[in-house]
């Protein structure tokens, strides 16, 4: 008999600047630690000025951990120093995986709708991948299936399985599920979801009663995320009057300890000390472009 998850915790994002001044908000990060684990980070950006977003996110370095990068509307022009480079757009995802170390620089750029609105995820590594050789992948939204189930729920798969039909996203160490869902009004969905997995959602619009928010009958709207308790194999969501669209994410937790500073997150303090010196000094760069 399945057992629904219940809510651990809900909290709103936080407006913050990243890169070189770009305007975002900050889902979780760094004080959330180790609520989320194997995710680190996940930033929320969405803009109709161009001021608050062309400066973008110049050359940096990444060891150790993934990005995740989803393109709602607008386009982005990413560059790395394993020679890839192109242009994400609406509905492409890129998964770049960081590895050993990697240089890369993503710049926003004004698409046809004069405007910005996507999310990057971080997610880590565990001690034995932290070292391996980076890799990339951009997934374009045609390769990314589109679910309709009868309910008339949709639900776009980056990564998972949903009645069958798999996202184009596999292979990944933490064993993750990426879903942009849509409820209509009035209606119950329900997910399974693995055993042990952190789970959330990130409402992006609408409202709705996750879980057990249904006992207070209070719905949950939009720049909240929604962390379920471990316990459970499936997550409920009711719809009232507005219909709902929001982010799920799963994955498997890594329970090891984190040290992390800026774009670098290794296992110890003196994992990250090698990293940055070898960043200044020379030889952060591991695999060397083809």
């Amino acid at each position: 008999m399945s057992q629904t998850r219940k809510i651990n915790v809900v909290w709103k994002n936080k407006p913050t600047l990243e890169g070189a001044g770009v305007h975002l908000k900050r889902v979780f990060g760094f004080p959330q630690l180790p609520k989320l684990d194997p995710f680190l980070m996940m930033d929320d950006f969405s803009s109709n000025e161009p001021s608050e977003y062309l400066a973008g996110f110049p050359w940096h370095p990444h060891r150790g951990i993934e990005t995740i990068t989803y393109v709602v509307d607008g386009e982005v022009e990413h560059q790395d120093s394993m020679k890839n480079s192109g242009v994400i757009s609406s509905g492409d995802v890129q998964w770049m995986t960081a590895g050993s170390g990697i240089l890369h620089q993503e710049m926003p750029k004004i698409g046809p709708n004069k405007k910005i609105w996507g999310y990057q995820l971080w997610a880590n590594l565990p001690a034995s991948e932290k070292m391996m050789d980076p890799r990339y992948r951009d997934v374009k939204a045609k390769e990314i299936p589109e679910v309709k189930l009868p309910s008339g729920v949709t639900v776009k798969i980056v990564a998972g399985n949903v009645d069958g039909i798999s996202g184009p996203v596999k292979d990944i160490v933490i064993d993750p599920e990426y879903m942009d869902i849509s409820i209509p009004p009035e209606t119950r969905f329900s997910h399974p979801v693995k055993p042990g997995h952190t789970v959330f959602a990130y409402v992006v619009a609408g409202r709705a009663e996750f879980s057990d928010s249904a006992q207070s009958g209070s719905q949950i709207g939009p720049g909240n995320l929604v962390l379920y308790y471990h316990e459970g194999d499936q997550i409920e969501v009711q719809t009232g009057e507005s219909g709902v669209r929001f982010l799920l994410l799963a994955g498997k937790p890594l329970g090891e300890p984190i040290a992390w500073y800026g774009p670098i997150v290794m296992n110890t303090d003196e994992e990250l000390k090698v990293a940055f010196e070898e960043f200044r000094k020379g030889g952060f760069i591991k695999k060397k472009a083809s």
